[in-house]
């Protein structure tokens, strides 16, 4: 296993340049959409491929990956909601550990039972510290996990959480507002967590337009992921791209 994605992602950040991820979702994509998606994607130079949910109840992950990898040169990086969403011809994985809940089975538990399967995949591992903050509906994750988000206009929780986090070894922060959310996570919180880690921020959930995932970007997000958004109107690929690759370079 090689760590090329994760060299990419720090060595933007510490060029003070910001990256842009889309997610897509298997479930919600047929050979159309992939091959629309994969060529929006290399136009506008998508820094990343994100690859899952929280449910995937289709059993066609691996033919989603394959087909997107011979569409575009985009590194795909799995974003798994469970154990079972793993393929072996993704380029990375990022693996997830919700450190925002206090269910142990989304800490630690069920990585014990995906560990044998995923170091097996030979796919580059990245360590996430996930952190799901309250975008004011409920989301899968929240449901599925049986764990409360962090409130939206606690700060101090989630700079302390993320901190926590980045000490236990984790290689990413995951901020998430979560899919469809109505109040993307704030640009105070992005800058209190921002000022207190050394690693990676990356950020997602309700995230709808240009101007949003800018401003993320100038409160210190270093990677914007953004998934319903564009399920809706993949145009907006060409214009996220643009406003975060836009943001001017902070050393």
């Amino acid at each position: 296993m090689t760590d090329l994605i994760y060299q990419s992602i720090t060595g933007k950040k510490k060029a003070g340049k910001k990256s842009f991820a889309v997610l897509i979702d298997p479930d919600k994509v047929d050979d159309r959409k992939i091959t629309e998606l994969a060529q929006l994607t290399s136009e506008a130079k998508v820094d990343y491929l994100l690859v899952g949910g929280s449910l995937v109840i289709s059993n066609h992950l691996d033919e989603v990956v394959k087909q997107i990898k011979k569409q575009c040169s985009t590194p795909v990086i799995l974003f798994p909601g469970t154990p079972s969403q793993v393929s072996r011809y993704a380029d990375g994985l990022l693996y997830l550990s919700l450190i925002s809940g206090r269910n142990a089975e989304l800490l630690i538990g069920q990585h014990v039972i995906s560990a044998p399967f995923v170091k097996q995949s030979g796919l580059e591992i990245i360590s996430t510290g996930y952190m799901v903050i309250d975008g004011g509906a409920p989301t899968t994750v929240s449901y599925i996990s049986n764990a409360s988000p962090i409130p939206s206009n606690k700060n101090e929780i989630a700079m302390c959480t993320a901190m926590a986090g980045e000490m236990l070894g984790m290689k990413l922060i995951y901020m998430d507002a979560g899919s469809g959310a109505e109040r993307p996570i704030t640009e105070a919180m992005i800058a209190a967590v921002a000022g207190v880690i050394d690693i990676p921020l990356v950020i997602g959930g309700g995230i709808s337009d240009p101007e949003k995932a800018y401003l993320n970007c100038k409160a210190g997000a270093d990677v914007i992921v953004v998934g319903n958004a564009i399920e809706k109107d993949p145009s907006l690929i060409m214009e996220i791209s643009a406003a975060v690759h836009s943001v001017p370079v902070r050393l």
